[in-house]
């Protein structure tokens, strides 16, 4: 009775090193980042400091802190823009994408056609060919939407016609003999194993986006993360800088994280 008896303390003591485990773990993964990040910040106030760095040069974090507080208004309203620019983007260039790489799945002819236009164009430097669509669509919203689309939309193509293609030759003639439809196989076997594939291209486009919003609102905007970035530049208003950076990758981050997130939720495998 007694060597029954300790079996389930035995169990409980498992299960309660595992949570702990895990608890660490999760701990561990959040805490060494964190802990790294202010590790630098302080290196870099303290190196600033101690160098007498001029703040027009490279202002302390510090600094950064007090700009990011005192210019959140104007932040704000020049966030805006550049985050409707980067979503917009982003939807529009891997939208297109998607369907242009169904299409080249479906058409050999299609795809020998285009993909190596697609190419080209992707050859051609963003900072090249945005003056080129500024002139095309003007100074408003629409040509920085095209920018970020641009730059999202062949990273996708490539990945989501690859993930499309991933299906074995053995699942298609199967198919093949169970006469499954077209349509049909492209739902349940081609659609399923292109999401991984889909899915680490969007992370990439949803970093990528907030680049080709910003890079469109260098060359010509009124509003704008980008546009500020050039104004605080020709200002020597480094600590407003760095607070515009900062909150641009803030954007990058959180919209990376968002695509993070829809990931786990669609891709259970």
């Amino acid at each position: 009775m007694a060597v029954v008896e300790e079996i389930p303390n035995v169990a409980d003591d498992v299960e309660a090193q595992e949570v702990a485990a895990a608890r660490k773990e999760k701990i561990t993964a959040f805490g060494v980042p964190l802990g790294t990040a202010l590790g630098l910040l302080l290196l870099w106030e303290a190196g600033v400091t101690l160098f007498g760095v001029p703040t027009y040069i490279a202002p302390a974090p510090s600094d950064v802190a007090v700009a990011f507080v005192e210019k959140f208004p104007i932040l704000m309203q020049n966030f805006w823009p550049t985050l409707f620019e980067s979503v917009a983007g982003f939807a529009v260039g891997n939208i297109a994408a998607i369907l242009i790489a169904v299409a080249f799945v479906h058409s050999r002819h299609v795809e020998r056609a285009f993909f190596p236009i697609a190419v080209f164009i992707n050859t051609i430097p963003i900072l090249a060919i945005a003056p080129i669509l500024v002139l095309i669509f003007g100074p408003g919203i629409t040509a920085k939407v095209v920018i970020a689309a641009l730059i999202c939309f062949f990273p996708t193509l490539v990945n989501m016609v690859r993930g499309l293609q991933s299906v074995s030759d053995q699942a298609l003639e199967l198919a093949r003999i169970l006469s499954a439809s077209r349509s049909e196989v492209f739902w349940k076997m081609r659609l399923p194993s292109s999401l991984p594939f889909l899915f680490s291209a969007l992370k990439i486009s949803a970093t990528t986006s907030v680049i080709g919003a910003i890079v469109g609102e260098w060359v010509g905007a009124d509003l704008g993360l980008g546009a500020l970035i050039i104004e605080s530049t020709f200002n020597f208003n480094s600590p407003l800088l760095y607070a515009t950076v900062f909150m641009s990758s803030g954007l990058s981050v959180a919209m990376f994280a968002a695509v993070s997130i829809a990931e786990r939720l669609v891709v259970r495998w």
